[in-house]
């Protein structure tokens, strides 16, 4: 089993449309995980003609008045504040924002998903600061695949990411986007 990573899109507000490397990188995943800041539902509709499709709805999701590029993301099923899916054996909680262990070193990672999930989880796929990362502490694997759209922030072709079920073993692995 091979899950696509994606976050912080932010499309219309960052380009058009989706680069064209999303699509031939994501050929032949079997299930696509957006973390958020997807902007305009359009885009879980063209990554669903890849794979199935399950979304984290991002801050930047919910309608502004004063952006036409952030009109909100209607209430949809594939898209949640945060979920848990199973995978093969594995809880993997997908939400838009979620700080490393390391970074609020006064909580413990148990405190951290119990405060953003309904239950324990193994893997967390996140999004939000737009920087490529994976992060292993002790029990929990968290993948942040970047923005493919607006790497740290800055526009141009960034990351996107993958998480490899194989006979029990998660491996994420993360893709640099080129032209």
């Amino acid at each position: 089993m091979i899950a696509g990573l994606i976050s912080d899109t932010h499309i219309p507000e960052s380009a058009p449309s989706l680069p064209d490397e999303i699509y031939d990188s994501f050929k032949g995943v079997d299930l696509i995980l957006h973390a958020g800041d997807i902007h305009v539902l359009k885009v879980i509709d063209w990554l669903g003609n890849i794979a199935p499709v399950m979304a984290a709805r991002g801050n930047g999701d919910y309608p502004t008045r004063d952006n036409i590029n952030r009109p909100g993301i209607p209430n949809d099923p594939r898209v949640k504040h945060s979920q848990i899916i199973h995978l093969e054996g594995f809880k993997v909680g997908l939400i838009h924002a979620f700080p490393l262990p390391s970074e609020v070193f006064w909580r413990t990672p148990d405190e951290l998903v119990a405060m953003h999930f309904d239950g324990e989880v193994d893997i967390i796929v996140c999004g939000d600061t737009h920087e490529a990362k994976i992060d292993l502490s002790p029990r929990l694997l968290i993948i942040n695949p970047g923005s493919p759209t607006l790497p740290n922030q800055t526009k141009g072709l960034g990351t996107i990411g993958f998480l490899e079920i194989n006979r029990g073993n998660a491996s994420p692995s993360l893709l640099q986007l080129t032209y």
